[in-house]
């Protein structure tokens, strides 16, 4: 199983990635640097990788358990992960062009707002896991053990 380290070092850095990129797109001109661009692309691997391992580590354990507000949880998790990655998707999609590994800023304000939406909407996810999952994965394993 994966450790609690692995998942909030994880946490860690999406966050680090995020209030970095943040910063930087403060100002048009950063928007179109490379840095930049390689900031943003590290924060979308390291955010589906991370909730792909939690999906699939944590809530995929969770979801065949027997008490049903174990599985009431481990499904909320994942219904949220699943629309947290159709408003990645679409966000992406205008946004960037992952294949070429740029950004496709048409709308700068519309880019910035919408840039802050979906970080914001990652980083509560974050913190529901953090606040949630794991104190409930922390209470079964010590009444397992």
């Amino acid at each position: 199983m994966t450790s609690f380290e692995i998942l909030h070092l994880q946490n860690h850095h999406i966050t680090e990635i995020s209030n970095v990129f943040r910063y930087l797109i403060q100002e048009r001109a950063m928007c179109d640097t490379q840095i930049a661009c390689d900031l943003f692309f590290d924060f979308v691997k390291y955010t589906k990788d991370h909730m792909e391992l939690v999906d699939k580590e944590l809530c995929g354990r969770l979801i065949s358990h027997d008490d049903q507000t174990v599985k009431n949880t481990a499904s909320r998790f994942l219904s949220g992960s699943m629309e947290i990655k159709r408003i990645f998707a679409e966000y992406l999609r205008e946004h960037c062009s992952e294949r070429h590994g740029t950004l496709n800023i048409q709308d700068y304000a519309n880019f910035v707002s919408e840039t802050n939406q979906m970080f914001d909407l990652v980083l509560d996810r974050i913190q529901r896991e953090t606040e949630h999952l794991y104190p409930l994965i922390r209470e079964l394993e010590s009444k397992a053990a």
